[in-house]
């Protein structure tokens, strides 16, 4: 399984990068780095979540709403893989 999960979450990441149109921040995004807010090296805002949610629902079949849930969800490549995970048929 943790196979798995890596995997997912490298899947994912290209996801956030190529959805939010950005490039990987040098040395790499690391699986608990701050995806949006002032300590974020990517700078995603909300236009970024967005295209994030939409290509996410597009690819999984998965829709995020716009709840402190989703906000969670979208902080950070382990979150979004666990919410994911657990929402995947």
């Amino acid at each position: 399984m943790t196979g798995d999960l890596a995997a997912f979450r490298n899947e994912l990441r290209a996801l956030v990068l190529s959805s939010a149109d950005k490039d990987e921040p040098q040395g790499g995004l690391a699986d608990d780095e701050i995806l949006f807010g002032p300590e974020s090296r990517l700078m995603l805002d909300s236009l970024d979540a967005l295209q994030i949610s939409m290509e996410i629902q597009k690819r999984y079949g998965i829709r995020l709403p716009d709840s402190k849930e989703t906000r969670r969800a979208l902080s950070s490549i382990s979150h979004l893989a666990e919410y994911l995970a657990m929402r995947r048929p």
